[in-house]
């Protein structure tokens, strides 16, 4: 059986911009409430650096321009409804400063994965520490042990997996196959084990199992689709969401600074027709029959497998619009009515042994 995990990345606009009510608050309100129709259960990811420089210009200022207590309400409020929080971390933001209306962020430590193992033990230990604090309050059995880096940045480094070891983390949730990129964040996961099945991750590197590795990289589910694959209305908002939003670093300025019609006419390049590009199953940008047909290609691949395995969708706060809301019901519609094959899950209930020897085959 596959267990449908749906995890959201709740956060701002990426360079700084944007009401945290807007594009945090008021879309996860409307998720929590679609999803209690239906009896889904959502992993919200939460930027607790983003949230800690909320409560920083609260305190400093004696307003709460960005919201820090309905969001902290929120999240609090989702663990008593029976969802789930966990840590999510743009380390950019650590030693942001608030200007001219924006965070201007430190864009040397943009990428998680670049960053010295000290470094990292910090960030990990902050986030974590603020989670239970606030959140077993409502729980007291609350636990922070799952990770997404911002940018999915885990790769390449010898540092990550045993910075997340040091912080009583279990789970990493930031790869997906078929997965590269080049730029302020590097990597390459083409060649992981799995696009859905998790595996114990090498000390070293979190792309390579390990049968004795102390953690599980639990992936992103994603396919090898070719370009036309990724045509919807909710992808080309997301495009024009990231052009309007676009990073305020002079690495990135010359690149982004192409017309965006020269953009797609370069990808859509007799070329690069026949080429095939990782395909998230990102519940913003696929529609309820991209994700249908997706998750039973997934269960056919892997219908001889005893175990309960998860299938992880990735979404973004920022990005749910009421547009979004439609698309989105026919695949929660088609879960909750496929009990035999599918169910709904969430990260603090998945079912594979963590600190004793695997019991349960998760072979591909």
């Amino acid at each position: 059986m596959l267990k449908v995990m749906f995890t959201l990345d709740y956060e701002i606009h990426g360079n700084g911009e944007g009401d945290p009510y807007q594009l945090m608050v008021e879309p996860t309100a409307r998720l929590l409430h679609l999803f209690d129709q239906y009896g889904a259960k959502l992993t919200i990811m939460a930027d607790v650096a983003e949230i800690l420089k909320f409560r920083e210009y609260r305190d400093e200022f004696g307003r709460d321009d960005y919201h820090y207590e309905a969001i902290l309400e929120q999240l609090q409020d989702a663990v008593r409804r029976g969802h789930d929080v966990q840590l999510h971390l743009h380390s950019s933001y650590f030693n942001s400063r608030f200007e001219n209306g924006r965070w201007l962020q430190d864009w040397s430590e943009y990428n998680f994965a670049g960053l010295s193992e000290q470094r990292m033990n910090y960030m990990l230990k902050v986030g974590r520490k603020f989670l239970e604090d606030e959140l077993r309050s409502v729980n007291p059995s609350y636990r922070c042990n799952v990770f997404r880096a911002a940018n999915w940045a885990v790769s390449p480094s010898r540092n990550i997996v045993r910075a997340l070891v040091n912080n009583d983390f279990e789970i990493d949730t930031s790869v997906f196959k078929y997965g590269r990129r080049e730029g302020l964040v590097s990597f390459d996961y083409s060649n992981v084990p799995s696009e859905l099945v998790p595996w114990r991750a090498n000390e070293n590197d979190i792309r390579q199992s390990d049968d004795n590795g102390p953690i599980w990289e639990i992936p992103i589910y994603s396919e090898r689709r070719w370009i036309g694959a990724f045509l919807s209305l909710n992808r080309i908002y997301r495009v024009l969401s990231s052009r309007a939003h676009q990073l305020h670093d002079d690495r990135t300025m010359e690149k982004n600074a192409r017309p965006l019609s020269v953009k797609v006419a370069r990808l859509f390049k007799f070329s690069n027709l026949a080429q095939r590009y990782a395909w998230k199953a990102d519940f913003n940008q696929c529609t309820g029959r991209q994700l249908i047909r997706a998750l039973e290609r997934a269960a056919r691949r892997h219908n001889h497998m005893d175990a309960e395995v998860p299938f992880v969708l990735i979404g973004h706060s920022k990005l749910f619009t009421r547009r979004n809301e439609p698309s989105l019901r026919p695949f929660l519609s088609f879960i909750a009515r496929s009990r035999e094959d599918f169910s709904f899950g969430r990260f603090n209930k998945v079912g594979i042994p963590l600190k004793e020897p695997a019991t349960i085959s998760f072979a591909a």
